[in-house]
């Protein structure tokens, strides 16, 4: 009995982890689908689980969904840091990279073991073409520049990726 029970916790995170947020849901009149997914570990240890959603179309030209479930707690401006860094490695400016900084850090929160960050870019949306960003099921920030939009999400799905097996899994079209 007691073994079972401590499944159950697993089983709930496991359905967490596949499920994009209602708020999320809400801001495309089509559904969302799961596009693909996977784990990411550095040293050895499970930091999040990627999954990427596409609100009808191919990810490089619908709204996109960028879900990250935490396995560990990692500070907001670790987030901040890594996520600048990558872009750098990428090819953005310095100019921009700036500006991102300080936008970043007034939107990503600490994040604990169990929590998901979604991040959802409208790339031909003109009235808001930048990213918006989630924690659990609410709203905590945009920021409003398609070019930050396409740097961020190159992080994980530019060819020059540090993390070409997650970018696999993440763009593996769906079936059916």
């Amino acid at each position: 009995m007691i073994r079972a029970l401590l499944f159950i916790p697993l089983i709930a995170f496991a359905a967490l982890a596949t499920a994009l947020p209602t708020a999320v849901q809400h801001m495309e009149p089509t559904v969302w689908q799961q596009w693909g997914s996977g784990e990411v570990s550095r040293l050895g240890f499970r930091l999040y689980r990627a999954t990427l959603w596409v609100a009808g179309g191919e990810p490089q030209r619908a709204p996109t969904a960028l879900q990250l479930d935490y396995r560990r707690d990692i500070r907001g401006t670790t987030l901040v840091e890594s996520s600048i860094s990558e872009m750098r490695r990428l090819g953005a400016n310095e100019e921009q990279l700036t500006r991102w900084q300080r936008a970043l850090s007034d939107v990503l929160p600490d994040v604990k073991a169990g929590d998901s960050l979604v991040a959802v870019f409208r790339p031909g949306d003109s009235i808001s073409p930048g990213v918006t960003f989630f924690h659990g099921n609410h709203q905590i920030g945009e920021i409003s520049d398609a070019e930050f939009g396409r740097a961020f999400f190159a992080i994980w799905l530019d060819p020059a990726t540090r993390a070409p097996e997650l970018r696999a899994a993440l763009l593996k079209r769906p079936q059916g």
